[in-house]
């Protein structure tokens, strides 16, 4: 889950004590600081384990203390790899190839780092790609290298086999 809270010392204790009381079991909290948010405020990324039917009750906690749920839900996207593409990507139409990833339903392009050196010279982009599990990901691997090939894009893969 995705939370804001209030900056003011016992705010985060606050915001986690109704996961305990609604039995959860917290596994990682990562707390972002932002200078662009609200002023007074930080997001923290919780990630827990609760019952399905104890949800309503964790929900009923952390409003009732000022909290404020961002996003709540199950993860599904548990595999990430990052990859290179090197090449006209704009003038081949970057959308699209983004979009035959996410258009499989298990996997999706979560985060894209570009750098485009002229209009007419090859830029580059760094691709993050999440998938269910690892034969969604080798799928989504092999449309990003059979898009890559039709695009005449260099596709470089890492060495390694990343989760």
């Amino acid at each position: 889950m995705k939370i804001e809270v209030k900056d003011a010392p016992g705010q985060l204790v606050a915001a986690l004590k109704p996961i305990s009381e609604a039995g959860g079991n917290i596994i990682a909290v990562i707390h972002e600081w932002d200078p662009t948010l609200r002023p007074k405020t930080r997001i923290v990324h919780v990630v827990l384990d609760l019952p399905e039917d104890r949800v309503d009750g964790l929900v009923e906690g952390l409003t009732s203390k000022g909290v404020s749920i961002l996003r709540m839900g199950e993860e599904r996207l548990l595999m990430k790899r990052s990859v290179i593409m090197i090449g006209h990507l704009m003038h081949t139409d970057l959308s699209d190839t983004v979009d035959q990833i996410d258009r499989t339903g298990f996997a999706e392009v979560v985060e894209i780092h570009m750098t485009m050196p002229g209009i007419a010279q090859r830029s580059s982009a760094l691709l993050t790609v999440s998938a269910t599990n690892r034969a969604h990901m080798e799928t989504a691997m092999e449309i990003l290298r059979t898009v890559a090939k039709k695009k005449e894009l260099l596709l470089v893969e890492p060495m390694e086999e990343g989760i």
